[in-house]
């Protein structure tokens, strides 16, 4: 099926406005374009130059009592703009006014404390019906509910907050994204996303470093004829954009040497999923999944990766001769909308060996045994409880949920309600199915790495089988996952992330160790609010 510009979308003013259209179930549907750009200002696949978002220095280190340094961060919420397209600059949300946000990257055992400011404008620039309040996100960090990027516990512009990070858990790809309540979609897909990177001495020594190891953010967008983002969340059902962006630019070209890299791919898309493929046909070999590294290698024709998720990848191009192209493309997935160039993602063009790249033992090496995991050790036999998790929806306009329940029931609650209660350090398996139609959904637990024990039945994916805190349940699926709830006592959230889906409610959360009425000195709306920030711009 195919569908014209006009019946996809209705603009206005800067950016676009809710079209109106009835949310059904989708299997494939494709169109040419969903961006208003003319011809000239419509970029092409494979002419931008591939690039990498700087790094984060911290401001400072200090050191504990027991000698434990802490990095000292600041970052500010900015409106900023972006030359995302050849010919228009775009207006963005961005930490420290760039998209991706700059990236952070420490050891384990290194804490962090990251100064947050929200510099935005009262309202959003282009959907101006929405203050910018921001509610910062750790995403694959056990942090303290109070610094966790709890939805409701939002830092107003003007304001600022301190977020602590323990940085004790093994290597991996964590970002940190926007999570503030019912706006995290607009706020994310504006640009409020980067990667924060935790290395530990067993990667170092298994995998590439430094140039070798390299992030790929990628994401979709839409833009209305001015270079601005446009935005149709199709009635709440999700954005899928026509531009697949990696690093914030669009389909790049990035320069390789014959040797093998790793990759660091993170799904920064609001409602898009993508199956990745090499055009030469060679395999990826799986190294790490949200959580970290996974126990053994596992090399994979494609993968389907959904929103939030992170897949450590090794491409080899070690057997190519310098001028050789590879492009990595996108096989899709059901429910996703597709656009005449979403089945490209990048190109790689392999360019001649440095002097010195041998001299690296890891430029030809595919490591086949990791590192094992505690979470990756766990049984079904090992759980106090299994709990079972329904995403359901009723009727076209309705929102989906968890069991019958919305954020909006929490809300009601005064923040008590909670679908869950696992005793701190207990072993629980979830069972989660969804039978919501025609929608996919990526469900992310807070808190905790899972292990996917089952997918209707069977055994998970080949890439799935690591430590995660995603789960892609796709259509008809029935997902079992395993988990220790800890180390932390508190109230933690599970939503959908499909943000559109998110912030139309489609999140719950659980409490740790407490009862619904215990003294909670970890409060994520009470224990570390945002304050006044009175430092200069």
């Amino acid at each position: 099926m195919s569908v014209t510009r006009r019946q996809l979308l209705t603009w206005g003013g800067l950016g676009v406005v809710g079209a109106g259209l009835v949310t059904v179930p989708i299997s494939t549907v494709t169109a040419k374009s969903a961006s208003q750009l003319s011809s000239r200002d419509m970029p092409r696949p494979y002419k931008a130059a591939f690039t990498r978002p700087p790094k984060l220095k911290p401001d400072s280190v200090s050191y504990e009592s027991d000698g434990t340094p802490v990095n000292h961060y600041t970052l500010a919420m900015r409106q900023a703009q972006a030359q995302i397209l050849p010919t228009k600059k775009t207006g963005i949300l961005g930490y420290n006014g760039i998209f991706p946000g700059p990236t952070i990257e420490l050891d384990q055992g290194t804490k962090a404390v990251v100064h947050m400011r929200n510099r935005m404008p009262k309202n959003h620039p282009l959907w101006n019906h929405h203050l910018l309040a921001a509610s910062t996100h750790l995403h694959g960090s056990a942090s303290l509910p109070q610094y966790d990027g709890y939805a409701s516990d939002v830092i107003q512009p003007g304001f600022c907050k301190d977020y602590h990070y323990p940085n004790f858990q093994p290597a991996r790809t964590l970002w940190y994204h926007d999570h503030g309540v019912h706006f995290t979609a607009q706020n994310v897909y504006s640009g409020l996303a980067a990667v924060y990177v935790m290395h530990d001495q067993v990667e170092r020594e298994l995998l590439p470093q430094g140039d070798f190891d390299v992030p790929l953010v990628v994401s979709d967008a839409m833009f209305a004829a001015n270079g601005s983002l446009a935005y149709d969340d199709r009635e709440h059902s999700g954005l899928w954009g026509d531009i697949i962006l990696v690093n914030g630019k669009p389909w790049p070209v990035m320069k390789v040497q014959p040797r093998v890299y790793r990759f660091r791919v993170l799904n920064a898309s609001i409602s898009r999923s993508y199956r990745f493929a090499l055009s030469s046909g060679q395999p990826f070999h799986i190294v790490g999944t949200d959580g970290g590294l996974v126990p053994a290698t596992q090399s994979v024709k494609n993968f389907r990766q959904g929103m939030a998720e992170r897949y450590e990848v090794l491409i080899d191009f070690s057997k190519y001769t310098p001028g050789t192209r590879v492009e990595l493309k996108n096989l899709s997935n059901d429910n996703n909308r597709d656009y005449d160039h979403t089945n490209k993602v990048m190109r790689f063009d392999v360019v001649a060996a440095a002097p010195d790249m041998k001299s690296d033992p890891k430029w030809n090496h595919i490591p086949t045994k990791l590192v094992d995991s505690e979470v990756m050790s766990l049984t079904d036999d090992d759980a106090d409880e299994k709990r079972r998790f329904r995403l359901e929806k009723d009727g076209v306009v309705e929102p989906w949920t968890f069991n019958g329940v919305t954020w909006e029931d929490v809300i009601a609650s005064n923040f008590k309600l909670a679908s869950a209660d696992p005793a701190l350090n207990s072993v629980e398996v979830w069972e989660i199915e969804n039978k919501s139609g025609g929608w996919f959904h990526p469900v992310h637990i807070h808190l905790v790495d899972f292990r996917v024990l089952s997918r209707n039945g069977k055994a998970p994916f080949a890439w799935e089988r690591g430590p995660k805190d995603v789960v892609y349940v796709g259509e008809n699926e029935k997902v079992d996952l395993v988990m220790r709830f800890g180390p932390h006592e508190g109230r933690y959230m599970v939503h959908c992330h499909n943000l559109p889906h998110e912030d139309h409610s489609m999140m719950f959360q659980f409490r740790v160790g407490l009862g619904e009425d215990d003294p909670d000195p970890c409060d994520p709306m009470t224990a570390a609010p945002a304050e006044l920030d009175t430092d200069p711009d």
